[in-house]
């Protein structure tokens, strides 16, 4: 990933905390609202709900967005190093393997000679 593609996402991502904090202040707005003395202003108390609802439906979006473009983001893709890894301790596992057969097969001629 590019610096631009960086600096894009985490300005994204500012934007998604800035959404937050407007989201928890209209909590806070309706949460006053509603412990006011002389009662809840039900038009204030509607329009908070509203903003809330929106900006958490924009929020859920954003984060959704991000966190698909970075499971895109794969800077490693091409790299052969863990099946070239793989390769290589199955060949060893493989060469264990043929000198236990090799070891077997000295013991199985070495009782036949003896017999």
């Amino acid at each position: 990933m590019d610096s631009q593609g960086q600096t894009t996402s985490l300005q994204r991502l500012q934007n998604v905390e800035k959404r937050i904090v407007k989201v928890l202040e209209l909590a806070g707005g309706v949460m006053d609202e509603l412990a006011s003395p002389v009662g809840p202003r039900k038009d204030v108390v509607q329009n908070h709900c509203l903003e809330f609802m929106q900006l958490i439906k924009d929020i859920q979006v954003a984060l959704r967005d991000e966190i698909k473009s970075a499971c895109e983001y794969r800077p490693f893709e091409k790299c052969d190093y863990g099946p070239r890894i793989a390769n290589e301790i199955c060949y060893q596992k493989a060469e264990f393997i043929m000198s236990q057969l090799d070891a077997m097969k000295q013991t199985i001629d070495e009782y036949h000679a003896a017999v």
